[in-house]
């Protein structure tokens, strides 16, 4: 019996989240220290296994309400039914025939939840790799990105951009535009503008995340969306600014000028907090990284952060000091 295995990885805004669900432009990285693996292997019938992240027997009402502190309500059955539903229509609206053999299923994660390192997306992508393979089915490259997030969208209301779906499917470092005048449709589903940054012009990156206090992607950007969308002046200059910082990381980038790297990091934080009421916990991650000496920001909607991390020696003292405030940090493998 062939067993199937595929994985994606988490992944951090380096720069420009979150206007990549506005027009805007971003770079994220990938993270390969974390990640969701989905298994499939032919069965009698179509069978979802539930993973201990499904779990819902609690030793007591303190463990169950710890548990939906730390991971919410959802588990990822839901991701994995929508992501075989959204492949099933994908496949129907386009005359692709399946074979008629079913599969049993399941998933594994990594990543840590609702800290805005991708972990939703990061299912939907291997579980979709995953039936590419069995059904041996391609869908381009260019065009997955777009159907995870219609998936999510669409039949999970979950509120996001393109960003987390360009990084996990492309993996690496990716500059992506998502400015109107760069917006193309392939296959009915509109794409970005994506470029692959070589990996050996980035810096040393750290990541840190709260063991005690997330986020859901979709409580930061509901209130964002309804102020970007009733035309509020403030949050749509800073859409713009947050494209230029990202086109400025850029340059940083391939001309491997980390100090200047650094300061747009910063900027980017700096900026978000001025248009958003971030919580205290999150702000104090960020001060508290800041106070090591390195870049920080944000990772994605919030409980993680992300910045350059020159060498040991200070990813070190990083460590201890962010331990501090019940958070854990890592050196990011993105290679």
């Amino acid at each position: 019996m062939e067993i199937i295995r595929c994985c994606a990885y988490a992944r951090a805004g380096l720069v420009g989240n979150p206007s990549d669900a506005y027009n805007g432009k971003t770079i994220a990285v990938i993270v390969k220290n974390f990640k969701a693996q989905v298994t499939l292997y032919e069965w009698d019938r179509i069978e979802i296994i539930p993973s201990p992240s499904d779990e819902s027997i609690f030793r007591s009402l303190n463990e169950m309400t710890q548990d939906v502190k730390l991971h919410g309500y959802y588990g990822g059955i839901r991701l994995i039914k929508a992501a075989i539903y959204g492949f099933a229509m994908y496949c129907k609206s386009r005359g692709i025939k399946l074979h008629n053999r079913n599969f049993s299923i399941r998933y594994d994660t990594t990543i840590p939840r609702q800290v805005g390192m991708a972990g939703s997306s990061a299912i939907v992508v291997a579980a979709l790799r995953a039936l590419m393979n069995f059904y041996e089915v391609v869908i381009p490259k260019q065009i997955l990105p777009s159907l995870v997030l219609s998936i999510e969208r669409e039949q999970l209301n979950i509120t996001a951009g393109l960003q987390d779906r360009v990084a996990q499917v492309y993996e690496g470092c990716v500059y992506m535009d998502f400015a109107k005048d760069s917006e193309r449709i392939d296959d009915g589903f509109v794409c970005g503008s994506y470029e692959e940054l070589p990996l050996q012009f980035l810096p040393p990156i750290y990541v840190s995340y709260s063991t005690d206090f997330g986020e859901p992607t979709e409580v930061f950007h509901n209130n964002l969306r309804f102020r970007y969308d009733n035309g509020e002046p403030k949050v749509i200059a800073a859409m713009t600014q947050f494209a230029a910082i990202t086109i400025e990381a850029k340059k940083a980038i391939l001309s491997q000028d980390w100090d200047k790297l650094n300061a747009l990091i910063n900027q980017n934080f700096d900026l978000r907090r001025s248009i958003c009421q971030l919580p205290s916990e999150h702000i104090l991650m960020v001060e508290t990284a800041r106070s090591c000496g390195v870049s920080a920001k944000f990772a994605g909607s919030g409980g993680a952060i992300v910045g350059i991390c020159p060498d040991e020696n200070t990813l070190a003292i990083l460590c201890e000091k962010m331990a501090s405030i019940n958070c854990k940090t890592v050196g990011v493998n993105y290679k």
